[in-house]
């Protein structure tokens, strides 16, 4: 018996297996495990856009590793250039030292990026995590500008480490924390939900306020480090930013001196139509996070910025794994393959096809308040339509109504997951390579499961209405 065979408990577990993992994972995990909660199933083949779990049901995987997997499960391409690293003999760790793979991923990588920001870029390998880039890029920005505070939104997700948490919008995961820095919490332009009750036109409100509030010398804003936003909000709902509104954050911005930082940890590869969200406005960011799909499936993440920030002294931000080799070979291969295969203009084509459908799907479930995305990104806000409006036409988003269409969808073998602020938008990320008909199964699906559930909900609510 070989060391290595000796060493070696993984397998695959038979028949009924799966209820004892996910039973010892409910003893052994910390309560803090969310995906597992919804999905309690045990995966153990995936293909593309196919999960097998334990007891051989098959699902179509919407989630794609919150937006990872670009290319799917197990794609040919990532398969073949992990093998061919490890078959090299490369060194699969080595801090930040240089290595063919790291050339090779950050030669593919700027020849990706739009030219005019590629042209002045650096980069700069962090921990393996989105969040480490985003508390990457604040530090960079405080460093270069003297500055401490942030400008973010509302809406907002960055990520769980202090700094990141800090710009992040949502008050459940902050309220138990102290707090994590001064940010000036701006509105992000959510038609549906329209802070100013204007629905489209608060956009150019929006504006408006921002520029007014930082020249407004009794405003209260100090002059910040950093602006950081996202241009399609993942977490808080799936909301896509106007162009219009990008452009004039990116002016105001600019005008002031104040370093944009655009997080494309969700966004990027393609995933909005786009090899980046940027490129639908046109606007030059001074710094970009990235993590996610950039490391084909691998833990991966690193701030680009524009050089003139690159103040750093060495060892100002470092991380024991921001070395990866396999990751880096296999984003790379990703980012090669989505390029060559024209995914982000599929992701376009395709994207609007569904939103298509589920805009027919809304005209006829009042349950369905509003849908958007961009590309294969997409929302599905849940409402309860039985009260009234409000100012912007939005019914009370219904969180429960929610819970159970996910669980009707798993049933039907979709996997979906919540988002938004009220956890009532279903979050459509399926991977880049989605076929047709895959497309339409999955249409299908969520259409019957939106229904089943609803009428469900509609049939609780009787009894009690009659009294």
């Amino acid at each position: 018996m070989t060391a290595h065979t000796a060493g070696s408990t993984a397998h695959t577990p038979g028949p009924g297996a799966g209820d004892g993992i996910l039973r010892r994972q409910r003893i052994r995990e910390s309560a803090a495990r969310t995906y597992a909660r919804s999905f309690p199933i045990v995966p153990v083949r995936a293909n593309g856009m196919t999960v097998e779990g334990a007891d051989g049901r098959r699902y179509l995987d919407c989630l794609s590793g919150a937006g990872t997997l670009a290319l799917g499960h197990n794609h040919p391409v990532v398969l073949e250039a992990i093998r061919r690293t490890l078959d090299s003999g490369a060194p699969l760790h080595l801090l930040d030292l240089a290595t063919a793979e790291k050339d090779d991923f950050t030669t593919t990588l700027f020849g990706s990026l739009p030219r005019e920001f590629a042209e002045q870029g650096r980069v700069h390998f962090c921990g393996p995590a989105g969040t480490d880039a985003v508390e990457a890029a604040l530090k960079l920005m405080q460093t270069a500008t003297g500055r401490r505070g942030a400008l973010a939104f509302t809406g907002a997700y960055h990520g769980m480490t202090a700094g990141a948490l800090a710009v992040t919008g949502s008050v459940g995961v902050k309220s138990p924390l102290p707090s994590g820095g001064e940010v000036t919490r701006l509105p992000y332009p959510y038609a549906y939900r329209c802070p100013f009750g204007l629905g489209r036109q608060g956009a150019r409100l929006g504006a408006t306020y921002v520029e007014r509030l930082l020249d407004d010398p009794a405003g209260g804003v100090l002059p910040p480090a950093a602006m950081i936003l996202e241009a399609v909000q993942g977490e808080g709902g799936v909301v896509p930013a106007p162009d219009g509104w990008l452009r004039e954050m990116r002016r105001i911005t600019a005008e002031r001196g104040i370093p944009l930082i655009v997080d494309e940890v969700q966004t990027g590869v393609g995933r909005t139509g786009a090899m980046w969200a940027v490129e639908h406005s046109g606007i030059v960011p001074d710094a970009i996070v990235l993590s996610k799909a950039i490391g084909g499936s691998l833990p991966l993440a690193v701030v680009v910025y524009r050089e003139e920030y690159d103040g750093w002294r060495p060892g100002a931000h470092t991380g024991t794994f921001r070395g990866n080799t396999l990751a880096m070979a296999a984003g790379a291969a990703t980012l090669r393959f989505v390029a060559a295969n024209g995914l982000a203009e599929r992701a376009a084509l395709v994207g609007a096809r569904i939103a298509d459908r589920l805009q027919g799907l809304k005209g006829r479930l009042p349950v369905i308040g509003d849908v958007r995305g961009r590309g294969l990104m997409l929302g599905v806000e849940l409402v309860d339509p039985s009260g009234e409006p409000d100012a912007c036409g939005a019914h009370r988003a219904d969180p429960q109504l929610a819970v159970r269409v996910r669980a009707a969808c798993l049933q039907r073998g979709l996997i979906v997951e919540l988002g938004g602020r009220h956890d009532a938008v279903l979050r459509l990320l399926p991977p880049l390579t989605i076929t047709d008909e895959q497309a339409e199964a999955v249409l299908d699906r969520l259409a019957d499961a939106i229904e089943s559930a609803s009428a469900e909900s509609a049939a609780v609510e009787d009894p009690a209405d009659r009294a």
